[in-house]
Parts: C-alpha cells; sequence; structure tokens
C-alpha cells in the first residue's frame, strides 16, 4: 500500500453558523472531534488537522491525539490556505494525501479505504456518490504542486476540472454526506442521527 497522509481540513470561522461548528456537540464528542476518530480509525500513515479560527478552544477541547495540528493563520482566505499551510508539513514519504472536511461526519472509514483501494495510482480521484461528487478526495504526490497553488474555498474542485481526463471516480453507496453550514444543518444532521439514519 502506499504511504497515505490524512489532512483533515477544520480552519473555518464558521461565518454562517455563528459560533464554531468544529465544537458543536455530535455522538458524544465534537464535529471534529467525531471526524478525527473517524480518521484515527482510517490507519492513515500520518493524520494532519488544519485549524485556524478557534484554534485554542479547539486545542483545549478537542482530542488531538496522534494528530500533526497545523495552524492557518490565513484561514480566512478559504480551505485552499489550509491545504497549503499543511504540505509544508506532510510526510516526505507520503504518495498520497486524503482530504477529509471537519464539517461532514457522515464519512465513514469504509469510503475512505475503497477510495485508498480503487484509485490506483491516479494523479485526482474523487468519490462519485449515488448523487454526485463529493469529498473525500486524494491526491497524488505528482500533485502537490499544483495543490499549493490553488486560491479560495472552490480550488480543489477547480483543478479537478481542469484535469477531468485524469480524475478517477470511486463509486460509493449512498449519497453525499451532509456539509454542515448552517444552523439547519446541524439540527437536520443531529435529527437524522437520532432517528437512526
Amino acid at each position: 500500500m502506499p504511504f497515505a497522509s490524512g489532512l483533515v481540513l477544520a480552519a473555518g470561522g464558521s461565518t454562517r453558523l455563528g459560533s464554531p461548528k468544529q465544537l458543536l456537540p455530535y455522538r458524544g464528542t465534537t464535529l471534529l472531534g467525531h471526524v478525527l476518530a473517524t480518521a484515527r480509525a482510517c490507519e492513515f500513515d500520518q493524520l494532519l488537522c488544519a485549524i485556524g479560527g478557534s484554534a485554542d478552544e479547539i486545542r483545549a477541547r478537542v482530542d488531538l491525539t496522534g494528530v500533526t495540528v497545523v495552524e492557518n493563520q490565513s484561514f480566512g482566505d478559504g480551505c485552499s490556505s489550509s491545504i497549503a499551510a499543511a504540505l509544508n508539513a506532510v510526510d516526505r514519504q507520503a504518495d498520497v494525501l486524503v482530504l477529509m472536511l471537519s464539517d461532514q461526519p457522515g464519512v465513514t472509514r469504509e469510503t475512505v479505504a475503497r477510495l485508498l483501494t480503487d484509485r490506483g495510482n491516479a494523479k485526482f480521484s474523487a468519490c462519485a456518490y449515488e448523487d454526485g461528487r463529493g469529498h473525500p478526495l486524494a491526491f497524488a504526490r505528482s500533485a502537490f504542486g499544483e495543490l499549493a497553488t490553488l486560491h479560495g474555498d472552490k480550488g480543489v474542485w477547480k483543478l479537478l476540472d481542469r484535469h477531468a481526463n485524469q480524475v478517477v471516480d470511486v463509486p460509493v453507496p449512498g449519497q453525499i454526506p451532509v456539509d454542515v453550514d448552517t444552523l439547519e444543518d446541524y439540527r437536520a444532521l443531529v435529527a437524522g442521527h437520532e432517528n437512526g439514519q
């Protein structure tokens, strides 16, 4: 198996929510705590987490055991700035970098395993859910240079669009997991969990 580094993006300022969404209660921990637990279960060779907004609170309240924490001072510039900051900490042995979102707790270990297994040696790969393409995403080392130059929140998607003929879409059962951006999203997520979804 290739040397895989996992990167959880958790640097957002939660402007739409009004409070740090990384710290919202979820399944006995927090949104970020839950995603990091999933990431640990993936048994990446290296696990990184980019934080920025509410960094001190996150360090105080989230279990960061076994995680290389990268603090992105430019988190207001979007996800791309967190990826660029984290690339400096990615192990030199890494063959592939998997991106996960701290506000998407529905992603499972099985999904990540499928992505890593079925991507082959693709430069770019994404999860192909039943209702579209989504995270997690995987990038071979040969893509790291381009990742470092991206800008804004949609930079990775624009990169995949630019290299459409090189992207391997890995089929994953089910719908794209809920991405928590607003209080309504969070309430729907919690309601779905309580109803066994």
